[in-house]
């Protein structure tokens, strides 16, 4: 090993250490410095309120940025933390029976279908214990707040017990949060009068990084249980950077879901030493055995 490698490894190592104590630490320092203030200890290096320079340190070398959270302990069983996906247009009834048949074989959490498949995943998994997901907005959260409540009270009536939504993207970039935190705000209350739960899906791969934050904030004040990274269907997915970040705005007891070209169990247990506590995958049966599967994009 030569002396410039060998430096440039301490160095790495080094600025690897400072990122995950500022994760670890820095929450207290966001919510005392405001949502747009500076944070006051942190010197610019919170990832809630300077993300840039925390993305910066990872392109300079740091491949992996851990949280010291609830979250941090990876489990071996990752199963539990998988929403078996399936959410492509084409699929067809066939593909969903086998979806339901793999999320009981391997004990996932819960599959996660299109509202139309929700009634048959529900009989399929009656005698289990793999909940049913289903989305609402989906997959540009542009559909009017009256239609995403409707949406999310069809799918709990046809046995979903957990309602992913896609924020209205549009006008958090526009900078209408009262509007944005209303339209999560009642179909939260929609799913907890029927005690589902409500996961929101902010599309991290469309925001700057001050507007994850601002979707997470508005998100966990409309009484939402998770905040998730992404439909599959925009362009990026799930990265550690966005998972650390979500997980240092909302602290350690809200939710946050990884999904979007998860297709590992290194990538699972990068997402889950970040922060998330469930993974959205497609690629489920080949995440816990090794082999090849998944249905696709997702």
């Amino acid at each position: 090993m030569t002396e410039a490698k060998y430096n440039r490894d301490e160095l790495v190592e080094r600025i690897t250490s400072q990122v995950m104590a500022v994760l670890s630490g820095s929450a207290a320092a966001a919510t005392a410095g405001g949502a747009n203030g500076p944070c006051a200890t942190c010197m610019g290096a919170c990832a809630a309120q300077c993300a840039v320079r925390v993305r910066d340190v990872v392109a300079g070398g740091a491949s992996r940025v851990e949280y010291h959270g609830q979250a941090a302990d990876v489990p071996t069983d990752l199963a539990r933390y998988i929403d078996h996906t399936l959410l492509r247009p084409d699929a067809v009834v066939g593909d969903i029976d086998k979806l339901c048949a793999e999320a009981a074989e391997y004990r996932f959490a819960a599959v996660c279908v299109n509202p139309t498949w929700v009634h048959r995943a529900a009989e399929k998994l009656r005698d289990s214990d793999v909940g049913v997901a289903s989305v609402v907005g989906f997959p540009f959260g542009a559909t009017p707040t009256e239609i995403k409540v409707f949406e999310a009270r069809r799918a709990i009536r046809d046995g979903a017990r957990e309602i992913d939504m896609v924020i209205n993207i549009g006008a958090l970039k526009s900078g209408m949060q009262a509007q944005v935190r209303e339209d999560i705000a009642r179909v939260a209350e929609a799913c907890h009068e029927a005690g589902a739960i409500c996961k929101v899906i902010i599309e991290t791969g469309l925001l700057t990084d001050p507007e994850k934050v601002i979707a997470c904030r508005l998100a966990q004040q409309a009484k939402a249980d998770f905040v998730k990274t992404s439909t599959g269907y925009a362009k990026g997915g799930a990265t550690v950077f966005d998972v650390a970040l979500m997980r240092e705005t909302v602290g350690p007891k809200m939710g946050v879901k990884a999904s979007g070209g998860i297709r590992t169990a290194e990538d699972v247990q990068d997402m889950i030493a970040a922060g998330a506590t469930r993974i959205g995958a497609s690629a489920g049966v080949k995440i816990v055995t090794g082999e090849k599967g998944g249905h696709g994009q997702y």
